[in-house]
């Protein structure tokens, strides 16, 4: 197996360097960007398993880098920021990042959660299920092991996370999931209690089926008070 190649993004080289040794300790193969300009023509000329993204970046921000990249690929971003406020958080998702880590941080703790996030765009692997199969409904069909979404006979472009969402929902329908079960589950660690980080996910997941079909986005239903499940009429 090749090794998984990262790109992190940041203007201050201390960090680079920072980042850079604890992913060369653990397997990661890694390339640099000091500046928007450079992560975008970077991650759109280059193949990478994943990006680190500093959310203040000089010329070109974070959040306009992740949405060119989002116009063109659904590789895992990880966004890196000082501004760590629900408000930044909710809005890095919203524009397609993954997950959010806020500094200072613990490197340890960001390998953790890259090693998570490309675990999961690998081989998930949800509690002993068979994978190697691809679940079908009216109008909509998963294809698990190739990580392919089709509404309509049309290909729906997600993100890893948008992906993991639906998949776990979508094996146990009628199954309510409380946000905690989700962020647990999906994301692999507790995510601080920021629950809306689920909301968000949610809400471009529907957003992205509803742009081929009104129907299939109503799959996935909101219990009020509770969380979410995904229902299929009879």
């Amino acid at each position: 197996m090749p090794q998984p190649r990262i790109l992190v993004v940041d203007d201050e080289e201390r960090i680079r360097r920072l980042v850079r040794m604890y992913l060369e300790r653990s397997g990661f193969s890694v390339a640099e960007a000091e500046d928007g300009n450079e992560a975008v023509d970077k991650a759109l000329s280059e193949p990478y398993s994943l990006i680190v993204l500093d959310l203040m970046l000089p010329g070109m921000d974070g959040r306009d880098v992740c949405t060119q990249i989002r116009q063109h690929s659904n590789v895992p971003i990880i966004m890196l920021t000082a501004a760590g406020d629900e408000s930044n958080r909710i809005h890095g998702f919203e524009l397609g990042a993954d997950d959010y880590v806020v500094k200072p941080f613990s490197p340890r703790e960001l390998v953790m959660r890259i090693k998570a996030l490309l675990k999961r765009t690998g081989e998930v692997d949800y509690a002993r299920n068979d994978l190697n199969q691809t679940l079908t409904f009216p109008g909509l069909s998963i294809q698990i092991d190739a990580r392919r979404v089709e509404v309509d006979g049309n290909e729906v472009s997600l993100t890893p996370k948008e992906f993991d969402l639906l998949v776990y929902i979508a094996q146990r329908p009628d199954k309510v999931f409380s946000r905690e079960e989700l962020l647990r589950d999906v994301w692999n660690y507790q995510f601080y209690g920021d629950q809306r980080t689920v909301d968000t996910h949610i809400k471009r997941l529907r957003e992205k089926l509803g742009q081929v079909s009104h129907s299939v986005s109503q799959y996935i239903v909101t219990v009020w008070g509770v969380g979410y499940k995904f229902e299929v009429a009879s």
